[in-house]
């Protein structure tokens, strides 16, 4: 008898507790995992005592779907996808709805959905953030696709999403065709990676040069968390700092300096560099994980370049406030570089790209949700074609504010050695961003010199190009104009 409503497929953690999140908001789920002992598992632990329908087989499983049949994969993404799709296939018709909730490529859900729209099945490539936690008690979801599936997945998807405290609105609503799902999800996280290195950065200052302890470090976080850096992110670090091993020790002093990642903020990397986008501050946070695992050939460094220690001389004080403003500034330039490559992306691709509605989306159940989304928000509510968040007048005032004390942070830390890469890359991006001429007119004439790669003349129409016989130059130079 046909009698779920939604099947999932992979039951990993986030699998089983979106099934368990499903289950809980009235939908009748059916599970089917490939070691097929996970399935008992799953149903005499965790989903012991509901209704949800565990299955040994795919036939066994599909069999248990009503028409059209709405599949939800979460399994590792890549290669093991598509061989998945593959074996669904014999039991899927025309109609049926496939969903892809892992962390897959934005480019492979692009082809997927091509693929499969043309056996008439409606692919959904789907972004979730939020973690185990989010999964369980509602994640931001992110769904794109083939859009005739989504007036099928929109009630269990908003039913499942977490809602914001603002409004009661759901984390989730349609992104685009396509890849753009994942798009958003990979720019989501490569966003995160960006929010973390510059809390990490904070905290070397406070803590390297300052000199704050675990307890303190926890209540400066937990201060800035009730004004304009209020986020899970700065919620859950001032968190960390009160964990204490049951000696008494800060845990995070415990904690080997090596960071780990799955690679999705270097996919956010390289998708600005191949869209020609300054994503300079994303980048700089993945970079910084991977000098963090040069463990062993820092540790050696610091034989042979032994830093000084000199003890901070200014006020301790108004230095602790300066360096949550360079947290909020960067934070904005952050997004407005997120945004920016979105807006390249949606015009590459031909996604039509609602950016106020994305910045709903994260306002909760994603790892990072903060009050300032509401602003983005009603930035684009205010103009829908902004082309960068600091055209604003809530992120340029902001800017303004905090400026003097943002420059203030990185020439402290320039002074005493302390790597801040993301401060760095954000106060460089917002001068280069502000100014009417950058030295790229001596760049483009070192290009023509060496490699004839011609240059535009400020007395000449945009795309008019020309090329010197740098050999004269001292006054007999010539140039020859060329067409784009």
């Amino acid at each position: 008898m046909m009698e779920a409503d939604i099947g999932l497929i992979g039951l990993a953690v986030m699998g089983q507790n979106l099934v368990l999140n499903m289950h809980d908001h009235g939908f009748k789920v059916a599970v089917f995992n490939r070691t097929t002992s996970k399935v008992d598992e799953f149903l005499q632990g965790p989903a012991k005592g509901t209704n949800i329908l565990g299955m040994h087989s795919l036939k066994e499983f599909f069999a248990k779907l009503k028409k059209p049949r709405k599949v939800m994969l979460m399994i590792k993404a890549g290669k093991p996808v598509d061989e998945l799709i593959e074996e669904c296939l014999p039991f899927l018709e025309k109609g049926d709805i496939l969903i892809d909730g892992g962390n897959s490529h934005f480019l492979d859900s692009e082809r997927r959905c091509k693929e499969l729209s043309d056996k008439g099945i409606l692919f959904i490539g789907t972004g979730i953030s939020g973690g185990e936690e989010g999964a369980r008690h509602g994640p931001s979801i992110m769904p794109g696709g083939n859009e005739k599936g989504w007036p099928l997945m929109k009630p269990i998807f908003q039913a499942i999403a977490a809602k914001a405290e603002e409004d009661g609105l759901p984390c989730c609503d349609w992104v685009g065709s396509g890849g753009a799902g994942h798009y958003v999800k990979m720019v989501h996280n490569g966003i995160e990676y960006g929010d973390m290195q510059l809390i990490c950065e904070s905290y070397h200052l406070l803590h390297e040069l300052l000199g704050c302890k675990p307890d303190e470090l926890a209540k400066i976080y937990a201060k800035w968390n009730q004004g304009f850096l209020k986020s899970y992110l700065i919620e859950i670090t001032s968190a960390i700092f009160k964990h204490k091993e049951k000696d008494g020790t800060p845990l995070v002093d415990k904690i080997l300096d090596v960071a780990q990642q799955k690679g999705t903020g270097k996919w956010t990397a390289v998708s600005a560099l191949d869209l020609g986008q300054p994503l300079t501050l994303i980048a700089e946070a993945v970079f910084a994980r991977f000098l963090s695992a040069l463990k062993e050939e820092r540790v050696k460094m610091t034989k042979f370049f032994p830093k000084k220690k000199e003890e901070f001389k200014g006020n301790r004080e108004k230095f602790i406030e300066e360096i949550g403003d360079a947290l909020y500034s960067s934070k904005i330039i952050s997004y407005a570089q997120g945004f920016m490559l979105m807006r390249a992306a949606a015009k590459e691709m031909k996604w039509n790209l609602n950016f106020g509605s994305i910045a709903l989306m994260w306002r909760a159940g994603c790892i990072i949700r903060s009050r300032f989304l509401n602003d983005i928000k009603k930035a684009f509510d205010k103009n829908k074609m902004l082309e960068s968040l600091l055209l604003d007048d809530f992120f340029r005032e902001s800017l303004i504010k905090c400026e003097s004390g943002f420059r203030n942070v990185v020439e402290i830390a320039a002074k005493y050695g302390i790597p801040v890469p993301c401060f760095y890359a954000a106060l460089s991006f917002f001068d280069g961003y502000r100014s009417g001429q950058l030295p790229a007119n001596l760049l483009q004439a070192l290009r023509d010199f060496f490699g004839a790669h011609l240059y535009e003349r400020i007395d000449q129409p945009r795309n008019k190009f020309f090329h010197t016989n740098w050999s004269g130059t001292g006054g007999n130079v010539t140039s020859t104009a060329y067409n784009a």
